[in-house]
């Protein structure tokens, strides 16, 4: 078992040996299955008890009230909060009249695992009621890959001691009541009462459905749901609807060893346009195709899936089986939250949980499409796709601030800011580069050009156009980027964010060099020569700070300067420090939330000299609080670049497990997918090297002393490339297309299919650790460890107080 006890340690799998009524609602966020349009939490079958009920449609929302004490120009007048939509999970079971709810009579024994293979949560209980009739209960759960609008449960009920009477309730709810979230924590969503408006509802035979439309952003909302019923003779099935649910019930007597198997195929569907039939047919069809490819059907599709995905993606590690389960599991996790987003967001906690109010962050851009530019690519164009159709909103933002181009919201869910705290929300101009270097890194990863013709180019143009109106040549030439905020939402409203400038200067070399090759289309946007100057001039002059007298990189101007926080006065229950101190004073100290000049030298590390890094990352590691999932893997990389081997190990561990052992504490609201892409990001970038700067793929493979292999695969370049690393060689082998060219510690090479090619690993020398705050250490793994024990880590990504 892990160190979080609950869920037993396998490669391919995780599983829960015993019901933990205490921590359900963790549970139903690591086992939830979504395909990136459908979102299912994990609860149980029967509905109670429950954690955190939650179904989830990606992109519905409804719109809710942003007061502020005191208004101010420019301020968001209403937020956007993922809502729980019609469940069509419930099968409620009676036996002889009792219901089986856990809480009650003798649970001997339940067993709820998903295998990374399949994709299917699978549960197993028996039950004796407190009547003392013993029964069986098995139960499966997809959410298909293959078929975007469809889930499916399997549901048996085997009898065991004796004769039974067994009633299944199969249903549609909506507007369940909901838990209350975390009170005073910024990271859970608002919960907002019956979100839901009736329009229809039909039951007959074995078929209901339910339409429903947001009572604000008026969006509509249809659920399905048929039925296969298989038991004995004499079974009688009965429906019945009205607005907010719609039942099937199936009556039955079993005698010992009979079963009555129950396959329930749930459809969704919703439209901000569509009428009321259009989407209720489109549901109703969806399910007639999933009956028609029926359960085994389903399953099949779903595991021919996933086993294309894991045959181009997986990521092997020898040495730390905990850290090859965590892995998986975050792939797998990754793949759900994007495999069928289909042109809308992939929120920060994909459709596991309500937390952030379902909001997207520049976390996608940053963390969870350059897992994605080599695993799935198609995902990643759909991302971005989802962007572009945000453009017109993003335009309308940037005339309001009196900027050019666009401006992209801090968290949305449609496309519109929904960040009511500007400091960390607004002047975080940086994501709108997290958005460009994102094209560029699709681009230049596939090929695509008629994405970056249709997409791309309007993407980079736009977001060139507000760097170049929100900076300014100073009076010695230097293009300078004021007043914003950067990755480190300790440190905001700063004067050239080391972070935020170097990304400008990238955004703005990638549009001018985009528009020279589409120069038609860039005429079309009204781009002219002049213009594209501009930006070449602008990051040329780009300015970027550097303390000469400590030899290091501010985060921003005048950080070096500031006051470092009393760390050694700190206690450990005052993390997150946000949650105790003022912005005010963590503004103006030393003291780092989350890796911002470090995650600079990550992306953009061909602006740094090799002593710049590590000088730069020893001088961050002192000041880091890690109150943000987001910085252990950046930490990772660069542990790992400046030769920090093992000090990586535990940084990617911690990444990894994030949600495994909740080490944020906040795992019951959602999983966190920029955490898990990151543990990704730092096997491949970390100890892989990935690199991919310019036109060759580049790696610098090193493993720390607790793996003896890790091999990974990818697509890049239309080519199918394998790496697979121990401590003597790398191997080198390209499984699909004809020849690439590649770098190994700094030497380039061609590698052929049929043709693998070794080379040396290396072994850096290793320094002195650095040294973290007191206190806030990532846990030692070590050397062939088992579970690692504890954590520091108390917060979570987006903690600014919205």
């Amino acid at each position: 078992m892990t160190a979080q006890e609950g869920f037993a340690v396998d490669p391919w799998s995780v599983t829960e040996h015993r019901l933990d009524l205490a921590g359900m609602a963790r549970s139903e966020s690591v086992f939830a299955l979504s395909n990136g349009h459908i979102g299912l939490r994990a609860n149980l079958d029967e509905g109670e008890p429950h954690g955190l009920p939650g179904t989830y449609l990606n992109g519905v929302f409804e719109l809710r009230p942003l007061p502020y004490p005191e208004g101010g120009y420019g301020y968001p007048e209403s937020g956007q909060s993922v809502i729980n939509v019609t469940n069509g999970k419930l099968i409620r079971l009676l036996v002889d009249d009792e219901p089986f709810d856990l809480r009650y009579g003798q649970l001997r024994d339940h067993l709820r695992s998903l295998d990374f293979r399949e994709g299917v949560l699978r549960r197993e209980a028996e039950w004796t009621s407190p009547a003392g009739r013993t029964v069986k209960v098995t139960s499966a759960r997809l959410v298909s890959l293959t078929q975007r609008a469809i889930a499916a449960v399997d549901y048996e009920v085997q009898a065991v001691d004796g004769p039974v009477r067994i009633v299944l309730q199969s249903e549609l709810v909506s507007n369940e009541q909901l838990p209350q979230g975390g009170e005073g924590d910024p990271r859970a969503a608002a919960v907002l009462e019956a979100p839901l408006v009736a329009e229809e509802h039909h039951a007959h035979g074995t078929k209901a459905s339910l339409v429903h439309r947001t009572r604000y952003s008026g969006l509509r909302i249809a659920a399905g749901m048929d039925h296969v019923i298989e038991g004995p003779d004499g079974v009688s099935v009965t429906s019945e609807a009205r607005h907010d649910q719609a039942r099937i019930s199936v009556t039955t007597v079993l005698q010992p060893g009979e079963r009555l198997r129950l396959t329930k195929f749930i459809g969704y569907g919703w439209s901000a346009t569509r009428s009321l039939p259009a989407v209720r047919d489109q549901v109703e069809a969806a399910i007639t195709a999933a009956r028609y490819s029926g359960w085994d059907g389903l399953v099949a599709e779903q595991k021919a899936y996933l086993s294309e995905f894991w045959s181009s993606s997986d990521i092997e590690i020898d040495g730390d089986v905990e850290l090859q389960q965590a892995v998986r599991f975050a792939l797998f996790h990754v793949l759900q939250a994007s495999a069928r987003s289909e042109e809308r967001a992939i929120p920060a906690k994909g459709l596991t949980g309500p937390g952030y109010d379902g909001h997207s962050f520049w976390d996608t851009e940053t963390f969870v499409l350059p897992v994605l530019t080599y695993a799935l690519p198609g995902a990643v164009a759909q991302a971005l796709r989802w962007r572009h159709t945000t453009l017109p909103l993003a335009r309308e933002r940037a005339a309001q601030l009196g900027l050019a181009g666009a401006v992209f919201p801090w968290r949305t869910i449609r496309g519109e800011e929904c960040s009511g705290y500007w400091p960390a929300g607004t002047a975080a101009f940086h994501i709108g580069a997290d958005i460009a270097v994102a094209v560029v890194r699709y681009v230049r990863a596939t090929g695509d050009m008629e994405f970056e013709r249709s997409y791309g180019l309007e993407l980079l143009v736009e977001t060139a156009r507000m760097w170049r109106s929100l900076g300014h040549h100073d009076s010695a030439g230097k293009f300078r980027i004021e007043g914003v905020t950067g990755p480190d939402e300790y440190s905001a409203i700063a004067d050239n964010n080391v972070f935020t400038n170097l990304m400008a200067q990238s955004n703005l070399k990638a549009a001018a060099e985009a528009a020279n090759r589409h120069q038609l289309e860039a005429a079309a946007l009204g781009v002219d020569t002049e213009e594209t100057a501009a930006w070449r001039d602008a990051a040329k002059a780009m300015y970027i700070p550097y303390d000469e007298k400590l030899g290091v990189h501010p985060q921003a101007d005048g950080f070096t300067l500031h006051q470092l926080w009393d760390f050694e006065n700190t206690p450990q229950e005052k993390y997150p420090l946000l949650l105790h101190y003022p912005y005010f004073d963590l503004y103006r100290k030393q003291v780092v939330k989350q890796a911002d000049l470090v995650l600079a030298m990550q992306i953009r590390g061909d602006a740094f000299t090799p002593e710049q890094k590590a000088r730069n990352f020893a001088y961050y590691e002192r000041l880091t609080v890690r109150d943000s999932s987001l910085s252990a893997c950046t930490q990772a990389v660069m542990a790992a670049e400046v030769g920090q081997l093992d000090l990586a190990y535990d940084y990617t561990a911690e990444a990894a497990l994030m949600d495994l052992h909740d080490l944020g504490g906040n795992t019951r609201d959602g999983l966190h997918m920029a955490s898990l892409a990151g543990a990704c990001i730092a096997l491949v970038s970390g100890f892989g090297g990935l690199r991919d700067y310019g036109e060759l793929v580049a790696f610098r493979p090193r493993l720390p002393s607790g793996l003896s292999r890790l091999a990974f695969s990818m697509r890049v370049r239309r080519h199918l490339l394998r790496v697979e690393i121990t401590h003597e060689q790398t191997t080198y082998t390209l499984r699909e297309g004809d020849k690439v060219r590649l770098q190994h510690d700094g030497e380039p090479f061609w590698v052929e299919v049929g043709a693998p090619v070794q080379r040396p690993t290396g072994k850096p020398t290793t320094g002195e650790r650095p040294v973290q705050p007191p206190g806030r250490e990532p846990a030692r793994r070590a050397p062939q460890a088992g579970p690692m024990i504890g954590s520091v880590l108390a917060g979570s990504e987006h903690l600014a107080a919205e």
